[in-house]
């Protein structure tokens, strides 16, 4: 049987990172990688490269596949891409053609997961805001209002592959889980070891609120001023889903009216915020630089989940990261 013919699209830095050594040698010897890794400017100037290929391995920095790149591209049947979300390069014409693509959305989600467990913990016991005073002050102060992690509860918005690692990871600690999510049944979530609730009643009643949300246009902007507003007393949000879901202004408002609450966000609308932006001068806000998901050798992982996929491809095996034209709406 002739060995299919692959390439590989992405950024250079992106490339590097997520196929590294192993992961290029495994492929090579089940694909026939016909010629050198390309960006997407490269392949805009030459698209006729596309003629050869069977199969894309990608990353973050793959090209859209549009019509006009695809009548290029007449044997292409399969986009192994071995990042997050693929809704900035997917079209109607990749679908429309019958293109079967699968992501390593499950892979990055594993990183942020344990991210998101870090700083629950961390928030449970004030870490931020005693750090912070510590160094102001130059002495230790008044251990009051600090929840702790016994019996405490911890509210998940959305219950998609990061929510549910998160949930699954909180299992070992005496804590209350509650979530929102109105797509998982309450059977669901009892197996999850979750509460269903709603999101007003979550976010009046969590010590800790962690954003798991993707973004779309229906949740654009979808967490605002009466969310804040409603915190529990000394209570922390934590975003690592996407800025844009949240109405920062008001969050900022509220953040300035109510020092009592803490928010911890690794992602922002902008970002980086805008240099005038009160996110890098509130006291109660700490900003890390989009860093929950996959960095450094995490991201072979993401290179890793993208070889067993080659390998169920040629088998003939179901594939187990496939996404559909709805899946790719949902992953943001």
């Amino acid at each position: 049987m002739q060995r299919l013919k692959g390439l590989y699209v992405l950024r250079t830095d992106a490339y590097d990172k997520i196929y590294g050594p192993e992961e290029r040698s495994d492929i090579a010897e089940l694909v026939d990688i016909y010629t050198e890794q390309q960006t997407e400017e490269s392949l805009r100037e030459r698209p006729e490269l596309l003629a050869e290929a069977d199969v894309i391995f990608s990353g973050w920095g793959m090209v859209p596949l549009d019509e006009a790149l695809l009548k290029h591209a007449p044997r292409l049947s399969m986009v192994f891409y071995g990042a997050g979300s693929v809704r900035y390069f997917v079209t109607d014409a990749l679908w429309e053609r019958g293109i079967r693509i699968c992501s390593s959305y499950a892979a990055n989600a594993v990183p942020v997961s344990e991210y998101t467990l870090a700083a629950i913990l961390f928030s449970l016991k004030h870490g931020w805001r005693f750090a912070s005073t510590v160094r102001q002050l130059r002495h230790y102060p008044e251990r009051r209002h600090m929840p702790g992690a016994y019996g405490s509860t911890v509210g998940i918005v959305s219950l998609g592959m990061v929510g549910r690692l998160v949930c699954e990871r909180l299992r070992p600690f005496d804590l209350n889980v509650i979530a929102y999510d109105p797509f998982v049944s309450a059977e669901e979530a009892r197996e999850m070891g979750v509460r269903l609730v709603s999101l007003e009643e979550l976010f009046a009643s969590a010590d800790v609120v962690s954003l798991h949300t993707p973004l779309l246009d229906s949740t654009r902007g979808m967490i605002g001023r009466q969310y804040f507003s409603s915190m529990k007393p000394w209570s922390t949000f934590i975003n690592t889903s996407r800025g844009a879901i949240v109405h920062e202004e008001e969050m900022i408002a509220v953040l300035q009216q109510r020092p009592d609450l803490q928010a911890v966000l690794d992602v922002t609308n902008p970002e980086p915020p805008a240099a005038e932006s009160a996110l890098y001068t509130l006291p109660n806000v700490i900003v890390t630089p989009h860093i929950a998901g996959s960095q450094g050798d995490e991201c072979r992982r993401m290179g890793r989940l993208m070889v067993d996929e080659l390998r169920r491809y040629l088998a003939g095996e179901a594939l187990r990261w496939e996404i559909s034209r709805e899946r790719a709406e949902m992953l943001a």
